[in-house]
């Protein structure tokens, strides 16, 4: 996942709390994001992999609109499917990974 680095980087923080030697990071690594912020990145990170297990597809597309910024043309050409596959598979992804990450209720 191309993401992956990030991720990384948010577990290792997340795991890891202030300790007394801070580890230091150049500007070009620094990334600003809060806690809270971070286990969301995590949790998508997560679900993208179950969706993946799933659906291959449907998981690429996500990559590549969400997280490449690519149009809907776009994803199709390099998936190499119709503009209204991407469509309906985007819009299937995004379902189910809007039911994956609601969290849970008691009951």
């Amino acid at each position: 996942m191309q993401c992956a680095v990030l991720v990384d980087h948010f577990r290792r923080r997340h795991r890891v709390k202030r300790s007394a030697n801070p580890t230091r990071v150049s500007l070009s690594e620094a990334v600003v994001v809060s806690e809270q912020r971070a286990t969301e990145i995590i949790a998508i990170d997560e679900a993208l992999l179950r969706l993946e297990a799933l659906d291959p597809r449907k998981s690429h597309i996500v990559e590549l609109r969400y997280f490449g910024g690519l149009s809907v043309e776009e994803t199709a050409q390099v998936i190499g499917v119709s503009p209204g596959t991407v469509k309906r598979e985007w819009a299937r992804a995004r379902a189910w990974l809007h039911r994956e990450l609601q969290p849970e209720t008691a009951g």
